[in-house]
């Protein structure tokens, strides 16, 4: 599993953090880009989320939402949604992809809930289901590439 994609909604607040947490997390050799099912096209990541990302040492400033589509399911080895919905509406839409959709909170069956709209709170709290998820989700890619 090289290829990791993590989607949300908008692609602005959920899955930019995950995007950005692997990237650091699994360091070279791997390719981590994010996606939303009804994407906030080119717009860089919620100030919210940057912020928290930033007081965790995360530079989030280079991030520009794109939908999701057939190339970038295709790219992906593995695909990481925040919620049980997201996994549903790719498996509906694009049948070939069961078997490498993965909610994000698998490990603990838990959806993350989406923070946009709501108050600095709500983001504190998705960035803690995040952060403290992407560890298993670390150690299963780099298990799958004998890294671990």
């Amino acid at each position: 599993m090289k290829n990791i994609l993590v989607v949300c909604t908008g692609n602005i607040c959920r899955s930019p953090t995950g995007e950005y947490l692997l990237k650091k997390e699994l360091g070279e050799g791997f390719n981590v880009m994010s996606a939303g099912l009804g994407a906030l096209v080119d717009h860089p990541a919620h100030e919210l989320s940057q912020k928290i990302a930033l007081e965790h040492g995360v530079d989030m400033s280079a991030h520009h939402a794109r939908q999701i589509n057939m190339d970038i399911l295709k790219w992906a080895d593995l695909v990481l949604v925040m919620e049980n919905g997201h996994k549903q509406e790719i498996i509906r839409k694009y049948p070939w992809t069961e078997g490498k959709v993965f909610r994000y909170g698998e490990s603990v069956q838990v959806d993350i809930p989406d923070p946009y709209r709501r108050p600095e709170s709500a983001f504190v709290l998705a960035w803690n289901f995040i952060s403290k998820l992407t560890p298993y989700w670390v150690k299963k890619i780099k298990e799958s590439e004998g890294q671990a």
